[in-house]
């Protein structure tokens, strides 16, 4: 039994370590998620309900992009920025993982920096808030992404449920209220 537990403790590390030699942290630009100036809890809190329910972004890419941004941004806030130390390092590593579906899921090539991703999502997502839909499929087809634009575009348009992601959002929504 004793020896188990070691084990247990030691795939735990290993798996820790690994996730954490992988974080990439991105910015935001300032107020991206409302008026507050505070982006990690605007993302978290955007996040948890867009994620929530497939319905919550069915036919809204633009809702669909900033919770893709939100998971992509928190992947790494929540695993480097010291305000986030007291959270559980599982919501940490859910995030991670979430990070990873969000980028399968949209054709996203796994070693791109989550700065470069980031800066892409939000350039499709002003595209989209003026209208301009061609210049978004623009964004979209950039070498980072490995799905045609207009895929990814359907991917956003009616976004499934993503296990990982839903999970991650709620785990860290739960630890912000948990934490103050």
């Amino acid at each position: 039994m004793f020896a188990r537990f070691c084990a247990l403790v030691v795939c735990l590390s290993i798996t820790a370590c690994a996730a954490v030699q992988r974080t990439d942290t991105a910015q935001l630009p300032p107020a991206f998620y409302g008026t507050l100036m505070d982006n990690d809890i605007g993302a978290i809190n955007e996040a948890s309900w867009a994620l929530g329910s497939p319905d919550h972004t069915r036919g809204d890419p633009v809702e669909a992009l900033r919770a893709a941004v939100a998971v992509e941004y928190l992947a790494g806030e929540l695993n480097t920025n010291p305000r986030w130390e007291a959270m559980s390092p599982i919501a940490k590593m859910e995030m991670l993982q979430a990070r990873g579906e969000f980028r399968r899921l949209l054709g996203i090539k796994p070693d791109v920096p989550a700065q470069v991703v980031v800066n892409a999502e939000i350039r499709a997502v002003w595209d989209l808030e003026r209208g301009d839909a061609p210049a978004a499929q623009q964004v979209l087809s950039g070498p980072i992404f490995t799905l045609p634009p207009q895929q990814t575009m359907q991917v956003l348009n009616n976004l499934p449920t993503l296990p990982a992601a839903r999970a991650a959002t709620a785990a860290a929504e739960l630890e912000e209220f948990r934490n103050g």
